[in-house]
């Protein structure tokens, strides 16, 4: 069975290199470019993993964390939070809300392949 990402970032350039990189791992992808949009396409897309931006527009990737960690539904899928932010304090507040790991740009995307990979066991 095909694995589901969602990539959720306001940034045009970031979503369209990460949507042909996971694509070509041959992941099935949904995109979100703000937080409410991205709560809306978990319900219908019922995505394995989110690759979620922290600073976006409506809702940030914290709170989208968090809501998605509050929801019993939602609760299994794996989050990896991506973010410019990389301070410490950032860090460990998104491992704090539910993350499963936290990746600051710019990121190395062949690293990031292999940690989608290792977290859906792909």
């Amino acid at each position: 069975m095909t694995k589901k990402v969602l990539i959720v970032d306001d940034e045009p350039n970031i979503v369209i290199s990460l949507e042909y990189l996971m694509k070509k791992e041959g992941f099935e992808v949904a995109v979100a470019g703000d937080g409410e949009a991205a709560l809306q396409k978990v319900a219908s897309f019922a995505p394995d993993l989110v690759l979620l931006d922290v600073m976006m527009p409506k809702k940030s990737g914290y709170e989208v964390c968090a809501a998605l960690r509050g929801d019993p539904a939602q609760a299994a899928t794996k989050i990896i939070m991506l973010t410019a932010k990389g301070r410490d304090t950032e860090v460990a507040k998104g491992l704090a809300m539910g993350a499963d790991a936290y990746v600051t740009k710019p990121f190395s995307t062949k690293d990031l392949v292999a940690q989608v990979k290792a977290m859906l066991g792909a």
